[in-house]
C-alpha cells in the first residue's frame, strides 16, 4: 500500500456499520481507508487513541447563528467556530438571520462569505433565506450555492427578517420546488401565539403559556398542507435519518415537489402529525435541540432568562416523548440552534422573560449535553452519531461529512464518553458564556479534533463550502 498522511488507531471507531476497532488512514484531507486496528501501514504520522477514547465522525450542526457582519458583537465566526471545534464539530451550517444584512441575495451571500473567510476553525456553509418579497432572488442564491432556505411563519424578532405568510410561502415552495431546494422553517403560528397570554415577568409558566404547543401544531399544519399543494411528492423524505437502529441515513431527492424541513421542534404533539405526512408521501423531515432533550420547564426558576428560547423548554413528560420520538425515526437530527446574544438583551437584571432575547448557546457543549441524557435512557454513541453528525449532513447534502468511511473527509472527534466534568462558563469559547447549563455536571469529553486530516489549533483552517462542493 502507498504510504499515507496519517493513520488513526482507535480501540473504538463509530462506523457507518457499527462501532468497533479500526485503523482510519487519511490522505490529503480524505480517508482513504478503514482497515482492522493492527494492519501494518506506511503513515507519515500515527495517532494512536487512549484506551478510554472513541473515534468519532467530525459532528455537523446544520442550525448555528453567527450573526457576522453587522451583529458580530453577538458572536462572529471566529468565536463561533472555536466554539464549534473545541466540541467536535467540523461542520456548521449558518443561519441567515440575525446578521446585517440577512443572506437574502447574492450580494448578501458575497458579504457573509467575506466576513468569514480567513477567520473559521472548521467548514463553514450557509443557508439563504426566504422573506417576503425576495421570491426571484432565490434561484440565484441557489445558484450561488446556498445548501437551502430558511423561513419564518411568524415574527423572526428582527425586522429585517420578516416572516412569511401563506400566500408568501406557497411562492417560495413553488420557486423552489423545481430547484429541488430544501425549505427550513420555523414553525409557529402567528394567530396562535396572538390568542395567547402575553409573554411578561419573571414566571417561566407565563412565558411557556405564552408559546403553547397549538403554535407549532398549527404552523406544521400550514406548513404540510402547502408542501403537499407545492407539486407531487417523492418516494420518501429527502435526506430524512434511518429508522432507529440502523447505520446510516435514507431518502430520496429525486421525486419532485418541495423539500421542507421543521426546525427545532419542541412539541411532542407534532410528532403524530410529521409521521402521517412521511407515510402519506410528503417529503418532510424535523430536528429538535439538545435543550428540548435535557431540560424541563418545571426546574427552570423564575427570571432564569438563560433558559428563554422560541419555541420554548417544555415539560418533563414532553421531553420523555421526544425522545421516543427521536428513538422511533419521527425526529431526524439533532442540532444546537446556538442562538447568542450580547448579555445585556438577556434581561438577567430583571428577569423578563418577555423582554429577554430568546436564544441558547450551547455549542461547545451539545455533543456531551446529548451524550449525557442519551446514555442515562439507554441509547449508545451510534446513536448520537446518527443524530449529530450523519443525519444533518445529508439534510444539508454535505455528501463528504458525517461518517467515518472511504471517500470522506478527514473529519475526526476524539471523545472520551465517560470522563466526568461541569460545565464551567469561563472555558467556553462563545462570545458570551451565558447558558443554562452552567455548573451543570455532564460525562463525556471532546480531547481532540481534526479538520482534513489535521488537528485543530489555533490557525484558522476551515473552508467555505458551496452546495456543489459539498455534493462533490
Amino acid at each position: 500500500m502507498a504510504a499515507v498522511d496519517l493513520v488513526l488507531r482507535a480501540g473504538r471507531a463509530v462506523l457507518p456499520d457499527g462501532e468497533r476497532p479500526a485503523a482510519v488512514l487519511v490522505a490529503a484531507g480524505r480517508i482513504v481507508d478503514v482497515l482492522p486496528v493492527d494492519a501494518a501501514v506506511a503513515a507519515a504520522a500515527e495517532v494512536v487513541l487512549a484506551g478510554d477514547e472513541v473515534l468519532l465522525p467530525g459532528l455537523v450542526d446544520t442550525h448555528v447563528h453567527v450573526n457576522e457582519p453587522g451583529r458580530t458583537e453577538w458572536e462572529g465566526f471566529r468565536t463561533a467556530t472555536r466554539a464549534a471545534a473545541a466540541g467536535g464539530i467540523t461542520t456548521i451550517v449558518d443561519m441567515p438571520l440575525n446578521s446585517l444584512p440577512p443572506t437574502v441575495s447574492v450580494p448578501a451571500l458575497a458579504a457573509k462569505r467575506a466576513a468569514a473567510r480567513g477567520r473559521i476553525s472548521v467548514d463553514v456553509g450557509f443557508w439563504g433565506g426566504a422573506i417576503p418579497g425576495n421570491a426571484a432572488e432565490l434561484a440565484g442564491l441557489h445558484a450561488a450555492g446556498v445548501l437551502g432556505f430558511k423561513a419564518f411563519l411568524v415574527d423572526s424578532g428582527v425586522p429585517e427578517f420578516p416572516p412569511l405568510d401563506p400566500a408568501g410561502l406557497a411562492l417560495a415552495l413553488a420557486t423552489l420546488g423545481p430547484l429541488d431546494a430544501l425549505l427550513l422553517v420555523h414553525a409557529e403560528d402567528p394567530a396562535e401565539l396572538a390568542a395567547a397570554p402575553a409573554a411578561a415577568g419573571r414566571a417561566y409558566r407565563d412565558f411557556l403559556a405564552s408559546r403553547p404547543p397549538a403554535a407549532e401544531t398549527a404552523a406544521i399544519g400550514t406548513l404540510l398542507a402547502a408542501a403537499r399543494a407545492a407539486g407531487p411528492a417523492g418516494p420518501a423524505p429527502a435526506g430524512s435519518a434511518a429508522p432507529a437502529g440502523s447505520a446510516d441515513g435514507g431518502g430520496s431527492a429525486d421525486g419532485g415537489g418541495a423539500r421542507v424541513h421543521v426546525l427545532h421542534l419542541s412539541a411532542a404533539e407534532g410528532l403524530p402529525m410529521l409521521r402521517a405526512a412521511r407515510a402519506a408521501g410528503v417529503r418532510v423531515t424535523a430536528e429538535t435541540c439538545p435543550h428540548y432533550l435535557t431540560l424541563a420547564a418545571e426546574d427552570i426558576p423564575d427570571g432564569a432568562t438563560e433558559y428563554k428560547c422560541c419555541p420554548p423548554v417544555r415539560g418533563a413528560a414532553n421531553r420523555d416523548a421526544l425522545w421516543a420520538g427521536l428513538a422511533a425515526g419521527d425526529l431526524d437530527c439533532v442540532v444546537s440552534d446556538h442562538s447568542p446574544c450580547v448579555p445585556d438583551l438577556k434581561r438577567r437584571d430583571t428577569g423578563d422573560f418577555g423582554a429577554a432575547w430568546g436564544g441558547i448557546a450551547s455549542l461547545q457543549i451539545a455533543l456531551p449535553v446529548l451524550w449525557t441524557e442519551a446514555r442515562r435512557r439507554g441509547h449508545t454513541l451510534a446513536d448520537v452519531v446518527r443524530w449529530q453528525a450523519s443525519a444533518p449532513a445529508r439534510l444539508a447534502g454535505l455528501v463528504r461529512k458525517g461518517r467515518i468511511a472511504a471517500g470522506q473527509d478527514a473529519d475526526f472527534a476524539v471523545f472520551a464518553p465517560d470522563a466526568p466534568f461541569a460545565v464551567d462558563p469561563a472555558r467556553l469559547a462563545h462570545r458570551h458564556p451565558v447558558t443554562p447549563y452552567a455548573g451543570r455536571p455532564l460525562t463525556g469529553t471532546v480531547r481532540a479534533t481534526y479538520l482534513h486530516g489535521q488537528p485543530i489549533g489555533d490557525t484558522p483552517t476551515g473552508r467555505l463550502l458551496t452546495r456543489e462542493e459539498a455534493a462533490s
